[in-house]
C-alpha cells in the first residue's frame, strides 16, 4: 500500500512546477486579453466569441487557483540574496499586488454578470451570476473592470521588466528559476 501511494505522489508535480507552468499559461492569455476585447471578436462570429469566452474561463480559473494557493501557502519564493534595498522591498509587494489584482479582475467579471440584463455564461456553458438588470451599476463596473485590467497590465509589464533586469543585470538566473525546465536551454 505504501509503495503505490509513493509512486502516485511522485507523478503529481510539486507546487513550484505548477506555478512555473501557470506563469507560462498566463502570459499568452494576458497578452490576448490586453490586445483583444469582446468588441473585437463579436463581429467575426459566434465561434470567435466562444473561443474568447473559453480563454477567459481558463484565465479566470488560473487567477482564482493562484489566489487560493496564495491564501493558504503564501508566496512561493523570497527575494534572492542578490536583491538589496528597494528591489528587495518591492519584490513581495509587486507579487502580492498582481495576485490580488487578478482576483479583483475575476471578481469584476462576476459583478458584470451579476449586474447584466441577461444571463452571461463563461465559455458558453457556465453561468457567471444571476442577472439583476442593474444598467447603471453594470456600466460603472464595466468601466472599472477595464481600467483595473489595464492598470494591472502596466504592473505586470513592470513585473516582467523587473525580472528581466534581475536576470541580466544581477545575473541571479531568475528567469531560469521561474520557467519550466523545458525552456531552460533558451535562458
Amino acid at each position: 500500500m505504501l509503495r503505490s501511494q509513493t509512486s502516485w505522489r511522485r507523478r503529481i508535480p510539486n507546487r513550484r512546477s505548477l506555478l512555473k507552468w501557470g506563469h507560462l499559461l498566463m502570459i499568452p492569455l494576458f497578452i490576448w486579453f490586453v490586445l483583444v476585447t469582446p468588441d473585437d471578436v463579436v463581429p467575426i462570429g459566434n465561434w470567435a466569441f466562444m473561443v474568447h469566452s473559453n480563454l477567459a474561463l481558463i484565465f479566470v480559473t488560473g487567477c482564482l487557483i493562484w489566489t487560493v494557493d496564495h491564501i493558504f501557502r503564501g508566496l512561493a519564493s523570497r527575494p534572492g540574496p542578490k536583491l538589496t534595498g528597494w528591489a528587495r522591498w518591492i519584490h513581495p509587494i509587486m507579487h502580492k499586488t498582481i495576485i490580488w489584482g487578478l482576483f479583483l479582475v475575476a471578481l469584476g467579471g462576476f459583478l458584470l454578470g451579476l449586474t447584466s440584463h441577461k444571463l452571461l455564461k463563461a465559455g458558453g456553458f457556465l453561468p457567471i451570476a444571476p442577472p439583476m438588470d442593474w444598467e447603471q451599476a453594470n456600466h460603472i463596473i464595466g468601466k472599472l473592470h477595464i481600467y483595473q485590467f489595464y492598470a494591472l497590465g502596466f504592473l505586470i509589464i513592470g513585473h516582467a521588466l523587473f525580472h528581466i533586469w534581475r536576470h541580466f543585470w544581477l545575473r541571479d538566473n531568475v528567469l531560469r528559476i521561474m520557467a519550466p525546465k523545458v525552456l531552460h536551454r533558451f535562458l
